[in-house]
């Protein structure tokens, strides 16, 4: 890890396009400007993990309810286009 020290209105830069400013301290809290691509997503590390365990189990849901699908896909195969059994017929 780097560890910089900065006054308030100081940048640090990160590649050419990512500023970081410090824009204010009291006491403990310190105050941060970010300025970044609009394709560079920035969180606070609690959100972005929150985010990611949200993605996580959106995935599940998506491959359970996909288990799901296929099973009636299953079911409907079996059945003719009017709900009849597909197969061997009653009638003799």
């Amino acid at each position: 890890m780097l560890v910089l020290t900065r006054l308030i209105n100081e940048t640090i830069m990160i590649g050419d396009s990512i500023e970081i400013t410090i824009v204010d301290v009291r006491g403990d809290k310190v105050r941060v400007g970010i300025t970044a691509p609009n394709s560079v997503p920035v969180h606070r590390k609690e959100v972005y993990l929150a985010i990611k365990q949200a993605n996580v189990e959106a995935a599940q849901a998506d491959a359970a309810a996909a288990d799901q699908l296929a099973k009636v896909g299953d079911l409907l195969k079996k059945k003719g286009p009017e709900g009849e059994s597909k197969g061997k017929s009653g009638a003799s």
